[in-house]
């Protein structure tokens, strides 16, 4: 009754966005138990904002190795503006510490079109 043990997604997350036009995000991704998580941006403006305040995300794993998690976030924009959306991250566990694929962030406000990229995410130490 051996299964193959899948790579554990629970943990702390680095991850590091690339748009297509080059913009670059990062955020940290906490997955919990049970498909629950936080996400927390990471971005050295976000001192002029205070505290960056975290928010929930979800996950799940497909088939094989592919996982997606996904949340509300905000990036900010220069030093004066906030671009609040949701953020969804479908990649694969290539090992148990690094996850590849596609990102997608729609935005809530206006009538601009989602923004596409990369991600790579490695897990955090400690």
């Amino acid at each position: 009754m051996a299964e193959a043990q899948s790579p554990n997604l629970i943990g702390r997350w680095n991850v590091e966005i690339t748009f297509a036009n080059e913009e670059h995000r990062t955020l940290r991704f906490e997955a919990q138990g049970a498909g629950k998580g936080i996400f927390e941006l990471v971005d050295p403006r976000a001192k002029v904002w205070g505290a960056a305040t975290p928010s929930e995300a979800k996950w799940s794993r497909g088939e094989g190795n592919a996982v997606t998690f996904s949340g509300p976030v905000e990036f900010l924009l220069g030093n004066v503006g906030r671009d609040a959306g949701t953020l969804v991250c479908k990649g694969k566990l290539e090992t148990p510490d690094l996850i590849t694929g596609e990102v997608e962030f729609s935005p809530l406000v206006g009538e601009r079109p989602s923004k596409h990229g990369t991600f790579k995410a490695t897990r955090a130490g400690g």
